[in-house]
């Protein structure tokens, strides 16, 4: 496992993630002994993770649908070991909030991400909890966004160009509200003029404006894949936490600048 780490460039955070765990190994090992429910969990998980990573990473070399399927596989592996933890030690079944991007959180059977070999979070979680678990999804028409153009390279803050005609984006810029939800589970009337696929747009850790027809948008049909939406006609990019002031406080210009037609 270590040896794989090592060989394999553009993985030194992880490298570095490994070594810490075997440096608690024997603080985790005496919270163990003294019964701590917490540090148990916590020890199955980190070994957890070292086995999915090995998998993951192998993956990377094979397809992009492999890797990206057993990322989320992990993911909702790991969120139901959380819920049985927590709901044992409670006493009563765990209420979680998991925050994602769509693509993850959206169930991948109602989108062309499903249809070509992917699967997601959100559609494990509801296969494992049925109508218990609520998809919540989030779209925008423009606005900023924090992202990079590519892996590796740093954040930026990102003009969002506005949604392309045929998607769900440019609908509901259509409605004359700045921002609203929509409840799809168990709206009959919504669902059907929700029915037939539109293009939707998805912005993760990179976002290409130059591409983004190719690279962010896919079909989908929104009341199958989420139990409610949220629209913002217009977002603001977030500045993460850890980074200086100042980044983030320059934006890209409109596509239309200087002329602004």
């Amino acid at each position: 496992m270590m040896r794989f780490l090592r060989s394999a460039a553009g993985f030194p955070a992880v490298v570095a993630q490994l070594h810490e765990m075997v440096a608690d190994g024997g603080a985790i090992s005496r919270r163990l002994a003294d019964g701590d429910d917490d540090a148990a969990f916590h020890a199955a998980q980190n070994a957890r993770l070292v086995k999915n990573a090995e998998q993951y990473y192998r993956s990377m070399f094979s397809s992009r649908v492999s890797s990206w399927n057993l990322r989320d596989r992990h993911m909702a592996e790991t969120l139901a070991e959380l819920d049985g933890h927590l709901s044992r030690r409670h006493g009563r079944p765990a209420r979680i909030a998991v925050w994602a991007h769509n693509s993850h959180l959206g169930d991948a059977r109602a989108t062309e991400m499903g249809e070509g070999g992917e699967l997601n979070l959100g559609q494990l979680v509801r296969e494992r909890h049925g109508a218990a678990a609520a998809l919540v999804g989030f779209s925008t028409y423009q606005g900023t966004v924090t992202a990079a153009s590519d892996w590796d390279m740093p954040a930026e803050t990102k003009q969002v160009q506005r949604g392309l005609e045929g998607s769900y984006e440019a609908l509901f810029h259509r409605v004359d509200s700045a921002r609203f939800r929509l409840m799809l589970r168990g709206n009959a009337e919504l669902a059907e003029a929700l029915a037939p696929p539109r293009l939707q747009r998805a912005i993760g850790v990179i976002y290409r404006p130059e591409t983004e027809r190719q690279s962010h948008y896919f079909h989908a049909r929104l009341p199958r894949q989420f139990d409610a939406l949220i629209h913002l006609d217009a977002t603001r990019a977030l500045a993460p936490l850890d980074s200086p002031r100042d980044v983030g406080a320059a934006v890209e210009p409109p596509e239309t600048y200087p002329s602004g037609v």
